[in-house]
């Protein structure tokens, strides 16, 4: 059994899966191994197992075994795993260490990296890794790496016929649970002569 991820924020007495059993007489439920410090309760006729107490995120993932014992012949039973992992809260978003970066390019040069990106979660795991995108810029002329934040240009400048300034406005979004958070920094480009 794999049930669906649990809070940091359960509560104890709260429903986590239903084992059952295809067996032609009455079992009972009962969990043998795994839970060592206590988390869980498995209701010995229903098969419903609900938490105990308040879950330590650290202590998770947990497996035990339930094992489903016939009735009337305790020397016929079976066993099943449960893995239970927990989901940490996605606290932070991310931050980029300055909210304004300017970078100069100049004019005539081929495709070329300009500046790499690098934003700051406080999260961990899933949480607090990060891709990277756009969420206003001239994407024909720009682009950025999603996982090492690095923004190159993709074509060639000319100072006398375009723009000599672009505005590009860049997100770092986490891979948060329930929802994911996003930073913002804008980057200004000078074209030079």
């Amino acid at each position: 059994y794999q049930p669906a991820p649990l809070s940091v924020k359960t509560l104890p007495d709260t429903f986590v899966v239903q084992i059952s059993v295809v067996y032609q007489a009455p079992v009972t439920y009962s969990i043998v191994s795994g839970d060592e410090k206590g988390y869980f309760f498995i209701h010995p006729s229903t098969g419903i197992v609900k938490t105990t107490k308040n879950l330590k995120p650290e202590d998770f993932p947990v497996t035990f075994n339930v094992r489903a014992t016939d009735l009337s012949n305790d020397s016929i039973f079976n066993e099943v795993s449960v893995n239970v992992e927990v989901i940490v809260e996605n606290y932070f978003s991310p931050v980029f260490p300055s909210s304004l970066i300017e970078e100069s390019l100049e004019e005539n040069l081929p495709a070329t990296q300009i500046v790499q990106l690098k934003a700051q979660d406080n999260d961990t795991g899933r949480n607090g890794l990060l891709t990277y995108g756009f969420l206003t810029g001239d994407e024909l002329k720009f682009r950025i790496n999603e996982t090492t934040g690095i923004l190159y240009s993709t074509v060639s400048f000319d100072y006398e016929e375009e723009p000599t300034e672009y505005q590009l406005v860049i997100y770092a979004e986490d891979d948060g649970i329930p929802e994911k958070k996003r930073g913002y920094c804008t980057v200004v480009i000078k074209i030079i002569d």
